[in-house]
């Protein structure tokens, strides 16, 4: 029998995460939580996501262990694929000897037997400022599964030294009889990558990553703003449909003329915020934690200073935009020895001291005071782009907002189905044929799993 989840992120709640006021800029600094007891001699082992923006806030761990005096030891760092993999593997090995846990709201249903209810070990006060969407998200058979850190959601990154090109602009205009403006649909991201790339402005129109879930990740987002889904309420797959085999389609039509990447089937998000750093991609959707590294004129002159963020795109259904969206977290292995200690880490972590300086980097908060802070900040800045891509966010977030479908084989779908993707996108199969297929191994998949029985 499949566990029954009691996951409700529907718009209404999702609009909660918001529920907040703009605050002036608080006199006091920001708190810090999880150091008011001693641990000495603990050792807490963690294995967690890493690079870029992640592994900022990882430097403060050292106040935490001054004040508790315990040892922190992070034993894996990741990307998002890699720490899913090194978690399941030893989560099925029962080979876990680490204490805390990366989790994440797409992908923590497949963790539920193997992190501990954290209800036991934070209380109503501990999680008072942090959004009640995402708390209620994030609760399965009524235990707390994770404590967030951060949410994320894509928003449409556009060159404006492209777009506000004069010249550009009246030759888009008279080849395609419409302005250029940032793409509001899926059809003028098309156009728009076609000519970019035909003018010689840049190297590529567009792109997207694409391996392992966030190419299934970014196919689902386009598939339902084309109206469609992976799934229906019984786990039958849906998406060997119109939805599904348009949205397919487009991303083939990109590859094969030349619009986005050769290696696309390479590349992960570290590859594709690279290749908009340096000038190549003239607009994609890209998670809002590059922000700071791309404003950067050390990191990124390309587009430091040339570049704007608009809400994703709308599909074949009318006003239905882009918007795969979620939190990366913390979690407790039931298998820790010091569930206390790890409990007080993930509280410092979590803490409106530590979020602020992550939010600092541009990732979008999970705490009301942290999101007061940066739009009192970002209201004295002198970046317009500061400030204009809060209020974006806020808008995607309120609006848009979606999760993947929750269910505990999530990644054991997207395992199965973005190699017969990818093979759709180079042209080795007909599309088509490369959706049914697909969704015929997905029904596979479910049914060997027990999703019908």
């Amino acid at each position: 029998m499949l566990r029954k989840f009691r996951i409700l992120l529907g718009v209404v709640s999702v609009l909660a995460l918001f529920g907040i006021g703009v605050a002036a800029a608080q006199d006091s600094e920001p708190a810090t939580a999880g150091l008011d007891q001693r641990f000495d001699g603990v050792t807490v082992r963690v294995a967690t996501i890493g690079g870029q923006p992640y592994e900022t806030i990882y430097d403060r761990i050292s106040e935490w262990e001054e004040a508790t005096g315990a040892t922190v030891e992070i034993v894996f760092l990741g990307d998002g694929f890699e720490i899913d993999r090194y978690l399941k593997t030893n989560y099925a090995a029962g080979t876990v000897d680490f204490d805390v846990a990366w989790n994440h709201t797409s992908f923590m249903a497949q963790y539920v037997d193997f992190v501990e209810p954290l209800q036991s070990y934070f209380s109503e006060d501990d999680l008072a400022q942090f959004s009640a969407a995402i708390i209620n998200s994030s609760t399965i058979d009524g235990n707390l599964q994770l404590i967030p850190r951060h949410a994320d959601i894509s928003g449409m990154h556009y060159r404006t030294d492209l777009f506000g090109n004069a010249d550009l602009q009246s030759a888009f205009e008279a080849e395609y009889g419409y302005p250029l403006a940032p793409p509001d649909t899926l059809d003028q991201m098309y156009d728009m990558a076609e000519f970019f790339v035909a003018q010689g402005a840049v190297q590529y129109g567009t792109q997207f990553a694409g391996k392992e879930e966030a190419l299934s990740g970014r196919y689902y987002e386009m598939l339902v703003a084309n109206g469609g889904n992976y799934f229906d309420d019984a786990f039958e797959p849906t998406f060997n449909s119109d939805a599904g085999i348009m949205t397919a389609q487009w991303m083939r039509d990109l590859y094969v003329n030349n619009l986005i990447p050769a290696d696309t089937p390479n590349l992960l998000w570290p590859e594709v915020a690279q290749n908009f750093c340096d000038g190549k991609v003239a607009f994609y959707l890209e998670w809002y934690g590059w922000y700071s590294y791309f404003q950067s004129a050390d990191s990124c002159p390309a587009v430091a200073g040339n570049f704007d963020i608009v809400r994703g795109p709308t599909g074949a259904s009318e006003g239905v935009r882009t918007g795969w969206a979620g939190a990366h977290a913390f979690s407790i292995t039931k298998a820790s020895q010091n569930k206390p200690a790890a409990a007080a880490l993930i509280k410092f972590l979590t803490s409106e001291s530590v979020q602020y300086t992550e939010a600092q980097l541009g990732v979008l908060p999970v705490r009301d005071d942290v999101w007061a802070r940066i739009i009192a900040d970002a209201s004295a800045s002198s970046v317009e782009l500061d400030r204009t891509r809060l209020e974006t966010a806020q808008t995607q977030i309120g609006e848009d907002f979606f999760t993947p479908p929750l269910f505990p084989d999530w990644i054991s779908f997207t395992n199965l189905w973005t190699p017969a993707l990818q093979s759709i996108i180079l042209g080795d199969v007909a599309v088509s044929d490369g959706v049914a297929s697909g969704a015929d191994a997905a029904r596979d998949l479910l049914d060997e799993l027990g999703y019908y029985g």
